[in-house]
């Protein structure tokens, strides 16, 4: 009785110290995907910054030329205004002073 007794109480042990061993063994793969997921993290960070870094000076070359395209366009456009200005300001002056005071 006394072996089978012994044999019980080894073998809760037993299952004590495999049960201990899974729950470090989880806590240890837990922290290693922290880790991991982290490592992942930061190399992705960092190759996104490379690419940035990369595609900068491109980027701000076109914006540069589109807002240059913009700028010319606007002066263009300004340069026809004060033009049409030039030419008819008096008739719509007129025209408009005229509506105002009912003549």
């Amino acid at each position: 009785m006394q072996d089978l007794l012994k044999q019980i109480v080894d073998m809760d042990k037993k299952a004590r110290e495999i049960t201990n061993a899974a729950q470090i063994e989880k806590i240890n793969s837990e922290k290693e995907v922290v880790g991991k997921r982290e490592q992942i993290r930061n190399e992705y960070l960092e190759r996104a910054r490379k690419r940035i870094a990369l595609n900068e000076p491109q980027e701000r070359a076109a914006a540069e030329e589109n807002w240059e395209i913009k700028k010319k366009k606007n002066a263009e456009l300004a340069q026809k205004m004060d033009q049409l200005y030039q030419e008819k300001g008096d008739t719509w002056v007129k025209a408009i002073v005229s509506r105002v005071i009912g003549e």
